[in-house]
């Protein structure tokens, strides 16, 4: 049946019934009626359909079975994830202020269309994953503390005992450098959960912070201001191994002890 053939009444029962209501896509209907997708297209718009979004046209693709999946069942190497993960990396660095002030109110914006129950149950697995890293460590500490260990590095993981009189822990400790590693997340200099829980952790932080130094040790603290990503981890991780190089060459002066490293 060709489509040019029929009446305007036709072709729009056809849009409403198989694309809009069926979701065939403006391709498989050319092909059916021998038309052009460009064509089908602009007769939906004359008809007053809404037309579908790139996403949602890809999405209804892979759900029929029209198309497959591009990366569905392939097995990617390390590297290859490293290459996909430094090349987000970079393409967010390179974004202006603009952009990234464009992408924060779309974010706010779709926070906001959450329902109660979705923003309570985003809430409620925030919560535990934070309890849950401070039992077992952050997906950043964890990284860290085996790329440290793989290094040859001697590590003590979460250690109590060594600020006395106090239960403080030290995130990543190598006593034979007498190095501390503190890894902040946003919730130590950011407003995550209020400004009261912000003031209390910048409170323990700089307690925490005196009684590192004041043992002589170098305390370094890590600054994760993003959500954690391989890519981020893995360049936190080279900046860390370059400072205790350093350090492992020639052990600072005490005004110089304190070392910050930001992602």
């Amino acid at each position: 049946m060709s489509y040019d053939n029929l009446s305007d009444n036709q072709k729009q029962k056809i849009l409403e019934q198989q694309y809009d209501i069926g979701k065939l896509s403006f391709i498989d209907l050319a092909k059916k009626y021998e038309t052009y997708p460009n064509k089908l297209r602009r007769d939906a718009i004359k008809f007053g359909i809404k037309i579908r979004d790139k996403s949602e046209a890809q999405k209804n693709a892979l759900a029929n079975g029209s198309h497959k999946h591009p990366t569905k069942g392939k097995i990617r190497t390390e590297e290859e994830k490293q290459k996909i993960g430094l090349g987000v990396y970079e393409s967010w660095q390179a974004l202006d202020e603009n952009a990234l002030k464009e992408r924060q109110e779309k974010a706010k914006i779709a926070w906001s269309n959450k329902s109660h129950d979705e923003k309570q149950n985003i809430l409620h697995k925030a919560n535990m994953a934070v309890r849950e890293s401070s039992k077992t460590g952050s997906k950043l500490e964890n990284f860290l503390l085996y790329k440290l260990l793989e290094c040859d590095y001697k590590v003590d993981f979460h250690k109590e005992q060594i600020l006395s009189n106090t239960r403080l822990q030290i995130d990543l400790f190598l006593p034979t450098m007498s190095v501390a590693i503190e890894v902040d997340g946003p919730s130590h200099f950011e407003p995550v959960w209020g400004e009261d829980v912000l003031k209390k952790n910048q409170k323990y932080d700089t307690k925490k912070n005196g009684l590192i130094l004041g043992k002589e040790l170098v305390l370094i603290r890590i600054k994760q201001t993003k959500d954690y990503s391989d890519t981020r981890a893995r360049i936190l991780l080279e900046k860390l191994l370059d400072e205790l190089r350093t350090i492992k060459n020639k052990f600072p002066d005490r005004d110089k002890r304190y070392i910050e490293i930001e992602d």
